[in-house]
């Protein structure tokens, strides 16, 4: 169920009130919630779990917060389209398009409703906030004041500094864990976590070695961009993706506490590119991952009998492994997320700014 209030907005230059949304819920999954402030330092990326819970990165501080939105029934759905989206926050916020940042994008299985992740700023000040997203584009500000929460803390982030906001690159949600990929102070600083929901206070921290096509070579310093659970055969493994581009295969079987994993690299989609965000789907009966990139587009990659392709590891030139399309009418995609099986979110830059548009996955 959802509630209303209304408080004063953030920026003092602004003297209209704004709509909270305040969410009741019956938390049976969390490990004991607790209603207070979300002490949230920073916010990165977010994705969400079961019954409406929505796993919040926050990388200065070095945590993954579990907030009990309560938002778990099927009485919303994303818009088809919502332009301006960095217009109306700074109009909501009291500032400049230029001063809002978008970290990430997420839709919440349960209600089909977006969230968005916002750095009001730039810099170590940014003020961190969270915002849902209405069926014809509207915003709402998420309360963090007394929200049902639970947190947990990562070990041996990145220390603080020009890297520090890499500690968190990226969250995903499967089966009862928390995967977090990022930057850690350890020997591979290529780390990813695992850590089972409800929170226990365990959490299962891998050092992530990979061969590097572009670069020739092994590296285990540069963070995972982003990254998808898949599963191949029966078999849970991550799907990730690094700059420049290589997509590796990790099984989740090897992320054990100090353990040191390799991975199998199975494609090399380009250099001089970033991964942005991806998700996997099946079309036709057939799986495939979509990714949006800084440098290259959306790529639709073809994952069938991704088991049988061989591991690279000698140096390409440009592309191997795997083969993809480039999704010809999709530009300027930053974020995206699926909404169901056949549809997904994504958030587009255009010359007029950024918009919210809903799409049939190709």
């Amino acid at each position: 169920m959802i509630r209303w209030i209304l408080r004063r907005a953030i920026s003092p230059c602004v003297l209209g009130l704004v709509l909270i949304p305040v969410w009741t819920a019956n938390p049976t999954l969390a490990d004991e919630p607790k209603a207070g402030k979300v002490g949230l330092l920073s916010v990165g990326p977010i994705t969400f779990g079961p019954e409406g819970v929505l796993f919040v990165g926050d990388p200065k501080g070095a945590k993954i917060f579990a907030l009990v939105t309560g938002d778990n029934q099927s009485n919303a759905v994303a818009p088809a389209l919502a332009e301006g989206i960095d217009a109306k926050l700074a109009a909501v916020l009291g500032v400049k398009p230029a001063e809002v940042v978008i970290n990430d994008l997420a839709v919440n299985p349960a209600s089909k409703r977006v969230y968005l992740s916002v750095s009001r700023g730039k810099g170590p000040d940014a003020i961190p906030l969270l915002f849902a997203m209405g069926e014809n584009g509207d915003l709402k500000e998420v309360s963090l004041e007394n929200a049902l929460h639970t947190s947990i803390e990562l070990g041996n982030p990145v220390a603080a500094g020009s890297k520090r906001m890499e500690a968190i690159t990226g969250i995903k949600y499967a089966k009862g864990k928390v995967y977090v990929a990022g930057l850690s102070n350890e020997e591979f600083a290529s780390t990813l976590r695992s850590i089972p929901y409800p929170f226990s206070g365990k959490v299962a921290s891998s050092g992530i070695q990979i061969y590097h096509g572009a670069h020739g070579k092994f590296e285990t310093a540069s963070p995972v961009r982003t990254f998808t659970p898949l599963d191949v055969n029966g078999k849970e493994e991550i799907l990730a993706a690094y700059t420049c581009t290589p997509l590796v295969r990790i099984p989740v079987s090897q992320l054990t506490d100090g353990a040191k994993v390799k991975g199998t690299t199975v494609a090399e989609l380009g250099n001089r590119n970033r991964p942005l965000d991806m998700v996997t789907y099946t079309k036709g009966g057939k799986p495939y991952a979509l990714m949006a990139n800084s440098a290259r587009g959306v790529m639709k990659v073809a994952l069938e009998d991704i088991e049988k392709i061989d591991a690279i590891v000698e140096r390409v030139g440009d592309k191997a492994g795997l083969t993809y399309d480039t999704i010809s009418d999709l530009k300027g995609v930053e974020h995206l997320d699926k909404m169901g099986d056949t549809h997904a979110v994504l958030l587009v830059r255009t010359s007029k700014g950024l918009k919210v548009q809903t799409i049939e996955l190709p």
